[in-house]
């Protein structure tokens, strides 16, 4: 029999890229997502049970009647801005749910779990590249929430023998490479996807949050790794896991930045369309550069970014809007 997974969150934007490359291998795959963010028709071949990672009734049932070889969890609201402002609707969510999943993964003896964590744990760095045992000092809620949440999971290995893989990511980008998936957050928060609608004649102008940091440029800089090769690290994660390894944190990212305006010029070399640009004061919470050192998920989950060209990411993802 095929390894059975569930995938909480599995019908957003990295949890549905996550599902198709899991069904194009060698995983069978059930997808629990109450679909406040994702989309119904990004899983279509996929079991999908319509539901709250936070209803423990619906849980007991869940790992009642299926046996999960492991759990990938994705169901977490990632806005930093909107953290900052409603603090309460991410430690309820984020941190508040996932410990019912916890609760009904331990009721039922499922003790494989790859969990997606955020760069967004360390806050300002004092080094660059950021290596995943450098100090964490998250900035907004959302940080918090998530390295609060690897701290109970390390506890939960110490005491129940939970063996889990936190994925730190940095910036997700780009589209599946069939062209089948893309990103479609409503409301867009993400960079890329917002210069695209500028790019197509759905938005008038794209904002900069600040032009004073102490960056060559003066824009933030952050790392992009794409959608496809974040999923590929999950998949690893997994083998990782059924390999008798106990876990770990590991950094995902392509090793390298890039500023506000280099991936404002990074789209408009893509689709030959001119960007216009508004400035803004800095959002609280916004670190100035946030670049990953790669090296431990190399070593270590034999891992390396394929798709890591940031024009290649911005074509991906404006190939599948046209």
């Amino acid at each position: 029999m095929l390894p059975n997974i569930l995938v909480v969150g599995g019908a957003g934007y990295i949890g549905s890229h996550m599902v198709k490359m899991l069904l194009d291998g060698r995983y069978s795959v059930t997808v629990l997502d109450n679909l406040s963010t994702g989309h119904r028709d990004a899983v279509p071949k996929a079991v999908l049970i319509e539901g709250d990672m936070g209803d423990a009734a619906l849980l007991a049932n869940l790992f009642g009647h299926q046996r999960f070889d492991a759990v990938i969890h994705f169901a977490s609201y990632t806005d930093v801005a909107e953290s900052l402002i409603n603090p309460s609707r991410y430690y309820e969510n984020n941190l508040g749910k996932t410990l019912c999943l916890l609760r009904a993964m331990q009721d039922a003896r499922v003790d494989k779990l790859v969990f997606s964590s955020t760069a967004a744990v360390y806050g300002n760095p004092i080094t660059t590249p950021i290596k995943e045992t450098d100090r964490k000092n998250p900035l907004n809620p959302y940080g918090r929430c998530k390295l609060l949440l690897e701290q109970i999971l390390d506890d939960y290995s110490s005491a129940y023998g939970l063996q889990v893989v936190c994925l730190r990511y940095f910036n997700s980008a780009g589209a599946d490479p069939e062209g089948v998936l893309y990103e479609r957050h409503e409301p867009e928060t993400h960079l890329i996807p917002l210069l695209l609608r500028v790019a197509s004649g759905l938005k008038p102008s794209i904002s900069i949050y600040g032009c004073d940091y102490e960056t060559p440029d003066g824009t933030c800089i952050r790392d992009y790794i794409h959608v496809h090769d974040l999923c590929r690290g999950h998949l690893l994660a997994l083998d990782y896991l059924f390999s008798g390894e106990v876990g770990g944190s590991f950094n995902l990212g392509s090793g390298r930045g890039a500023s506000v305006l280099e991936v404002i010029k990074a789209v408009e070399n893509v689709t030959g369309k001119t960007i216009s640009v508004t400035y803004e004061n800095r959002r609280l919470g916004d670190a100035a550069i946030l670049v990953a050192d790669i090296n431990a998920a190399r070593s270590r989950l034999q891992w390396r970014p394929y798709l890591s060209d940031l024009e290649v990411m911005i074509d991906h993802a404006w190939a599948a809007l046209r």
